[in-house]
Parts: C-alpha cells; structure tokens; sequence
C-alpha cells in the first residue's frame, strides 16, 4: 500500500461549522475547488453530520448561539466514532488562554478571524495530510499480514458499527463461521509453507462469495475465518455459506490426510437475528459458533444454520 496521491488527497472531505452565512460562504468558496464541502451552520447540527458523514477534517467556530465549539469538541472527542477527526477551531479569540484550552480539549489547530486563506488552506491541507496517514497505519494494523483480509481486531470494530445500524434501521444480520476442515493433519502432512498457500487462496475465494456494500470477511483466528452479513436473513445467508462451501471444494486443494474429502473443504455454522439490544451481539456470535460445531458433528463439509 502506497500514502495518498494529491489526486486522492484532493477528494477529502471537509465540514465547516459557523452560524455565519457570510463566513460560511468565504471559507466554502476558498475550498470548494479542492475539498468536498459539507455546512453546519449549529452546533447540533455539527454533530449529526459529523456522525453521519465522517468527514476529513472540521472547521470549527467557536462562538455559536446553541452550542459553543468547544461543547461541540468535547462531544465529538468523546464519541468512537468521530473522535480522530482532526478540528480545526475559528475564532476571532486569539489569547493564549482560548488556545490552550482548545488544544486540551482535543483541537488540532486553531485559524483566526479574519481569515487569512493562504493561511487556514495550509493549515487545513496539514490535518487532512495527517489523518491519511493515520488512517492508512490503522488499516495496515487491521489486515492480516498472510491472508491479506481483515484481521480479528477489525471485526470486532466492524460488527458493533454494522450491529449499531443494525439496531437503528431494524433490519437483520447474519453472522457466519467458516472453518477449513481437518486443518491440523494438512499442516502436519504437506508442511506448514503449503498450509500458508492454503489459506491465502481459500480466503481470497471467499472474499469474493458476496460484494454487496457492508458485506464483510475476516480472519477470525487460525484456520477460521467469519462472514457479517448486514441487512441479511437467515435464508439468504444459507445461500450465501453454502457458495461459499462449494467455491472452496472447487478450487481443488489436494488433501488425501481429509477424513471427508481428497480435496480441501470448508465447514460453516450460520446465525441470524433482528439485533434489539447491545447484548444480541455476543449471543449471535454464540449461536454461530454453535452451528459450526453441528456441521463438523454432522461430517464436515456442510452448512448448519439457525
């Protein structure tokens, strides 16, 4: 993976918070030609586009009339979900003290008014330059280094964002363990270099079982890999774990040490569930992993779902 191209860092997205239109509207024009451009123009608003949308970086002013900058700051510092995003602070304050307490509170900068655009442009540019790559350190942090897929770290982040959502819009998420059956004698047998082979193929297979936007496969620890299925019933999941399970036997891996095959193949147990509180999550995990301990009793090779 390479750091961000100025193309790419053109496509950065930045939110710009100030209950004044004409402020608003210079600091929007100055960056339009190089930023997507998201407007708040209250603190309250601030917040929910922030959450929503995620952006780069936030301009923030600091005296609005229903809620203040540095409110808004402490609220977004102390949600996970947006508290990375660089924020930048507007104010016609400039004292030592004002500064300070922004920096405590978490702010990455601070950019006077009246605006010197030469100067909030480099200042904002910096905060982008610096997320890209603390983002691009994250996502390398989450990518399983043989199989090249996302790692159990980045599951566990990523199925409390799409449970979360999952709660809110009502809608149903499957959950599927995969496990490559009779692991230990391949390694045993063929050498611990071909079992690295093995499941850097099988996982690129089955990354590829089903693209849709939230879909999602990790590695979930040695042999195992898990699927997250949003906005998925029980009956679609089925479908999709038993693709699964037949793209892997059709790749045609020699394993002759198999007690159920000549070939690699894989076992899936299959949970889904309307999600209502926080305390599903785990209870779904259970029942997953529950269901892949019945497809290996019942022969391997197999889907078992709940």
């Amino acid at each position: 993976m390479t750091l961000p191209t100025h193309d790419e860092f053109k496509k950065s997205t930045l939110l710009i918070v100030d209950d004044d239109f004409i402020n608003k509207e210079i600091l929007a024009h100055g960056f339009r030609a190089d930023y997507n451009i998201l407007l708040a123009s209250s603190g309250e608003e601030a917040l929910a586009v922030a959450e929503r949308e995620l952006p780069d970086t936030i301009l923030l002013d600091i005296v609005m009339p229903d809620m203040d900058g540095y409110e808004v700051c402490r609220r977004l510092k102390s949600s996970r979900r947006t508290q990375k995003i660089p924020i930048i602070f507007s104010t016609s304050k400039c004292t030592d003290e004002d500064e300070v307490l922004g920096l405590t509170m978490g702010a990455s900068d601070y950019v006077t008014k009246p605006f010197n655009m030469a100067l909030v442009k480099a200042r904002v540019r910096n905060q982008v330059l610096l997320k890209q790559k603390t983002d691009l350190l994250e996502q390398l942090a989450s990518i399983d280094g043989l199989t090249e897929v996302p790692n159990r770290r980045y599951f566990d982040e990523v199925f409390e964002q799409e449970w979360r959502r999952a709660v809110r819009n009502e809608y149903p998420v499957s959950l599927c363990l995969v496990d490559i059956d009779f692991f230990k004698q391949f390694n045993d047998n063929y050498g611990h270099t071909a079992g690295d082979d093995c499941l850097t193929l099988v996982a690129r297979t089955l990354a590829n079982i089903s693209r849709r936007a939230g879909d999602f496969l990790a590695r979930y620890g040695g042999e195992e890999f898990v699927f997250v299925w949003p906005n998925c019933d029980v009956k679609h999941a089925q479908k999709l774990a038993e693709q699964a399970r037949v793209a892997v036997s059709r790749l045609g891996i020699p394993h002759v040490h198999s007690d159920v095959s000549d070939f690699v193949t894989i076992s899936l147990g299959v949970a889904s569930i309307i999600p209502e509180s926080e305390d599903d999550r785990k209870d779904l995990l259970e029942s997953a992993d529950e269901q892949l301990y019945l497809a290996k009793q019942s022969g391997r090779n197999t889907v078992s779902c709940k």
